[in-house]
């Protein structure tokens, strides 16, 4: 089973920006360039491996005054950790 870790990281063969010709944020990898959709990006944006799940979850409900996002973090962090993106 594919577990993220505790306290997720951008993985360092990747860059987070915004990118104001595809008017989205995108990771720039030496290969090209994943475009994210705004809830891909917010949760990235969060991976900074200080945080761990449970309060980057709780940090994007406060943000967006929403609840019951651990499921959606926890499934897009193993996609993300599938990938490679995170560390």
């Amino acid at each position: 089973m594919n577990v993220p870790p505790e306290k997720p990281k951008l993985s360092r063969l990747f860059r987070l920006q915004w990118e104001e010709a595809q008017s989205d944020y995108v990771l720039l990898y030496p290969e090209g360039m994943v475009k994210l959709n705004r809830s891909a990006a917010e949760i990235l944006k969060l991976c900074d491996g200080e945080r761990d799940v449970q309060t980057i979850t709780h940090d994007l409900e406060r943000a967006f005054s929403v609840a019951g996002l651990k499921e959606d973090v926890n499934d897009f962090l193993r996609i993300a950790n599938e990938r490679n993106w995170i560390s």
